[in-house]
């Protein structure tokens, strides 16, 4: 190899990355988590969140320190105005271009006195303060706390209708799957295709059935998937998935298979290594970045070490993410155009 060529992190580096599928909550960096608990005099210890950045052998989901920061922590819209600024500075220094995130504003809404238009003000504000600054673009994806009840799930979509921002583009679900089938929220998935908000919702994510990931197309009418692992288990609905085209965000650190499957076996039976070989059209994401000790870069090397995709694949799922992505026509065709040759002039000098 000459000096004149890339190692696998460096080329890593320079390509341009989009991310669809990351958490505000899940990027919080540590000292920032600290800083803010002390400012709001919350509960929580510095001992408590060093343990939050700690992923064992086992790892536990991230949903207990969603709900510290909900319920204890975040007590002023500047803390999601900080939050959002500094996920994105971080995301931009590994070349992620643009970024569509979720915020689950129910549990801050109970907790606080803060009103729904002071938490969605503040992360724009943040978005457009690192746009300025770092030049990366962003929209926003509040998310249905699939937790909470079919009620309060409307209300959230009443409430973007109330405050309708061109930057706030969709609506998503999450928290656990287990028990809060995507049907449960048919109905404020109903408001938002009338108003014409793009949808998507985590499915078949902790091994559930692939009836959850068919319901969220059939019923839910979703645009995109997330996660959406077990669509492999019913090859009819992997068709229909490569007929319609549609995008499925997949996370290589996501904590169900690394808890449920070995070690030595982990990689081997994880569904990614499958998904794209099957023809279904993925696109790789950190999730929780800080929580689950990744990043884009790191991201993308699993697709390539662990799952054993190529260097020409990671072309295609980041044309994948361009393509499902919710920006406008004209931008994605531009981008589309513009990423595909930088890509292409560092595949040049790797290897």
């Amino acid at each position: 190899m000459s000096e004149a060529n890339l190692t696998l992190n460096q080329f890593l580096q320079q390509i341009p990355k989009i991310e669809l599928h990351c958490h505000l909550l899940g990027t919080v960096r540590k000292e920032t988590m600290k800083e803010l608990a002390r400012k709001n005099g919350a509960r929580t210890t510095d001992a408590e969140i060093n343990a939050f950045y700690v992923r064992g052998e086992k790892p536990v989901g991230v949903l207990h320190v969603f709900r510290e920061l909900e319920n204890q922590i975040l007590q002023d819209p500047d803390d999601l105005r900080r939050i959002t600024y500094e996920y994105l500075e971080d995301a931009s220094r590994q070349q992620v271009r643009h970024a569509e995130f979720f915020w689950n504003p129910t549990g801050t809404l109970a907790a606080t006195d803060l009103s729904y238009s002071e938490l969605q003000n503040a992360i724009l504000l943040g978005m457009n303060e690192a746009e300025t600054d770092f030049g990366i673009t962003s929209l926003l994806i509040p998310s249905i706390d699939r937790e909470a009840s079919a009620s309060a799930g409307l209300e959230m979509v009443a409430l973007m209708c109330a405050h309708r921002h061109p930057a706030v583009v969709g609506i998503g679900m999450d928290y656990n799957e287990v028990n809060n089938p995507p049907e449960k929220f048919s109905d404020a998935y109903a408001l938002a295709k009338k108003v014409s908000l793009k949808t998507t919702a985590h499915a078949g994510e902790f091994g559930t059935s692939w009836k959850n990931v068919e319901t969220a197309m059939d019923v839910l009418g979703v645009d995109r998937l997330d996660h959406a692992y077990s669509v492999l288990d019913n090859p009819a609905l992997v068709s229909r998935c490569i007929d319609q085209g549609i995008l499925i965000t997949v996370v290589p650190t996501n904590s169900y298979y690394l808890r449920t499957l070995s070690a030595d076996l982990w990689a081997q039976e994880h569904p990614i290594r499958q998904m794209a070989r099957a023809g279904l059209k993925i696109h790789p994401n950190t999730d929780d970045p800080s929580f689950h000790l990744v990043d884009p870069i790191k991201c993308q090397r699993m697709m390539i070490e662990a799952f054993g995709y190529g260097i020409d694949d990671l072309k295609n799922f980041m044309l994948n993410g361009l393509e499902g992505s919710w920006l406008d026509h004209t931008t994605k065709s531009n981008l589309i155009k513009q990423w595909s040759e930088e890509f292409d002039e560092q595949r040049q000098k790797y290897l």
